[in-house]
Parts: structure tokens; C-alpha cells; sequence
């Protein structure tokens, strides 16, 4: 082979291999690209925990039924969702004292966020130190609008009363006599009897008997009830304003073999209060979206602490607070219609 024609076979060997590597090169990048486009596609992975970052809710009576079923689970699914560590604080009996302290041991620990049911006024100052001591602080279901606290997320329990009220004077056909029971001194019950008064004011016919204090328990709130009927045999209706009230009166009415007789309104839709709905013992259920207005309230504090909304310059120093003031998250009826749907 002479000389011009091995220089030429080798520089057309060396452009082959140049094509062939920049066709590598050009493979890995297309690879690439489509790889952060895969990526940018795909819904973020769940966050790892973030152990520092700590939101905790406080109540009475903390593990009870409904709160494991509803608010909890709730927490469970936010703490996913935002990659934060929830935490459940508070006594397992309806104990306001008690409450008061397990807000002020949260407080040491300096929390994130700090979520309190505020039942009752006794709860103000212990709300207030969280605040004072830096503490991003609402109240969820329950309010308590003389704290200091940032934001409410809940129910309207005045609302709660005018409702059960409402479909009350529809059950006895305005007529008759009617009793409340709930849990006595919560100023959130108090707000709900105020609701239920102010709408039988309006029917000369009915006689309010008063608020009956069950103490939160089932055995307390049939009690009650079986010494109404055997004082007031003609009574028409009662209505019941805490989570034990109404499997406690139906369970009165059952045994007096007065279902639908004595009719029977209260709050919550827990599968004892359906089942007795289903039955005919209860006339008309007035639930609370629980799980909305306790994630809705985790994720208020935490859009506050990363600023997702500024308002202005400085917003603390400003005294602006960049969440919503107030939630109402609104109310679910339930009676014979609709019961099925909510038992399955």
C-alpha cells in the first residue's frame, strides 16, 4: 500500500471513530434529558421526616373514638403528605386543667405548631404563653376568639344549635316540650345551646326544659334522659350537642320503647349515631368534617412558617398574619335518606 493511500485510510479511520463517540455522547445526553423530564413529570416522592419540625395537637379526652378515627388520622395523613413529625398531646379524660398543662409541656419543647380544641375559656392563658413564647398557635374545631390565638379552623357551634333546632321544630311539628344536653361549662356547647334557643324562641308552642350536663359519657347522658321521661312523659324531643349524648339518649328512648315517639337530634355521625339513625331511634345527625378542619389547621401553620404568602415587607412586624383568620369548614345532615351512604 503506498503512503498516500495509508494516511488517507487512517483519517478516514479517525473521523469513524469521532462519529461514533459523539453518537455516544449524544445518546447520553438524549438519556438524560429524558430521565429529568421522567422526573419532572412523576408526583414528588413522600417526603423523609424532617424530625426538627414538629406540629402538635392538644385535647381533652385525646383518644377517644372519634378523635382516633377522624383527627388523628387526619395528622397521620398531613405528617405524610409535608414530611413533618405530628404528635398527640393531651389527657384521655375531659379534663380542662389537665389540657392546660399538656400545652405547657408542648411548650418547652418549642414546636413548629401548636393546634388546641379550645372547649373552654379555662384554656386562654395557657394558649397565650405558647403564643408569647413564639409558638405559631391556632385553635381547631372549638374557638376561643379572646386568646391570642393566630386562626380558628372549625365548625360555627352557634350554627350547630340553629340546626339541630331547625330540624327539630320540623320533627314535633313546633309543638311540644324539648331538652339539650352536652357537656356543662364548655363555652363550645354553650355556643351550640345559644344557636338551638335562639331558634325556638320563635314557636310560642314549645317549652324548653334546659341544658342537661352529661358530662361527655354515655352512661350519665341515658341517665338523664330516663329521669326527663319519667318526669316529663310528654316530652317531644331532645337533642344532643357532645359525642356520647345521642348514643346515650337513644339508648333511654329504646328502652322506654319510644322510638319515634320522643324525637331525637345531636351532633356527629360515628357509627353508633348511624346505626341508631338507621334504626329510626335518632331522627336527624349534625356532623362536623373533622378530618378537613384538623389538616386544613396543621397545614395553615405550616404555610405560616414558610412564608408561602407575605403580605408586605415584614409581616410580623407589621402585626399581619399571611393565613386566613377563620375556617368554617361547614356541617354534614344526615337522617334516614342518606343514612346507607355513610354506613358503607
Amino acid at each position: 500500500m503506498s503512503l498516500k493511500k495509508s494516511i488517507h485510510f487512517e483519517i478516514v479511520a479517525i473521523i469513524c471513530l469521532c462519529i461514533v463517540i459523539s453518537s455516544i455522547i449524544f445518546a447520553v445526553i438524549l438519556k438524560n434529558k429524558s430521565s429529568n423530564k421522567e422526573s419532572a413529570d412523576q408526583p414528588m416522592p413522600t417526603k423523609s421526616i424532617i424530625q426538627e419540625e414538629e406540629y402538635v395537637w392538644v385535647s381533652c379526652i385525646a383518644n377517644q373514638s372519634m378523635f382516633v378515627n377522624h383527627d388523628h388520622k387526619a395528622l397521620k395523613q398531613f405528617g405524610r403528605d409535608m414530611g413533618v413529625r405530628v404528635t398527640i398531646e393531651g389527657p384521655d379524660e375531659y379534663d380542662i386543667n389537665a389540657q392546660a398543662e399538656a400545652i405547657r409541656r408542648v411548650i418547652k419543647r418549642r414546636p413548629a405548631g401548636l393546634m388546641v380544641l379550645g372547649m373552654e375559656r379555662g384554656l386562654i392563658k395557657a394558649v397565650n404563653e405558647a403564643v408569647d413564647a413564639g409558638i405559631p398557635t391556632i385553635t381547631v374545631d372549638a374557638d376561643l376568639v379572646e386568646s391570642k390565638r393566630m386562626a380558628h379552623v372549625g365548625s360555627n357551634w352557634f350554627n350547630i344549635g340553629v340546626r339541630q333546632a331547625e330540624a327539630m321544630v320540623k320533627l314535633i311539628g313546633g309543638k311540644g316540650k324539648v331538652a339539650a344536653m352536652g357537656i356543662g361549662g364548655a363555652d363550645n356547647m354553650q355556643q351550640g345551646f345559644d344557636g338551638f334557643k335562639s331558634v325556638l324562641k320563635n314557636y310560642p308552642d314549645i317549652v324548653y326544659l334546659g341544658e342537661y350536663d352529661d358530662m361527655a359519657s354515655v352512661e350519665e347522658s341515658q341517665r338523664l334522659t330516663e329521669e326527663i321521661l319519667k318526669k316529663h312523659p310528654d316530652v317531644a324531643g331532645i337533642a344532643g350537642f357532645d359525642v356520647n349524648s345521642g348514643p346515650g339518649i337513644g339508648l333511654a328512648v329504646k328502652q322506654a320503647k319510644k322510638e319515634g315517639i320522643v324525637k331525637v337530634t345531636c351532633i356527629d355521625i360515628e357509627p353508633v349515631h348511624l346505626r341508631l339513625c338507621k334504626e329510626g331511634v335518632i331522627q336527624k345527625l349534625i356532623g362536623q368534617k373533622r378530618e378537613l378542619f384538623t389538616y386544613y389547621g396543621a397545614r395553615l401553620l405550616y404555610d405560616f412558617n414558610h412564608a408561602t404568602i407575605s403580605l408586605s415587607k415584614d409581616d410580623k412586624k407589621n402585626g399581619i398574619t399571611p393565613i386566613p383568620f377563620i375556617i368554617d369548614t361547614g356541617l354534614i345532615e344526615v337522617d334516614q335518606s342518606n343514612v346507607d351512604s355513610f354506613l358503607d
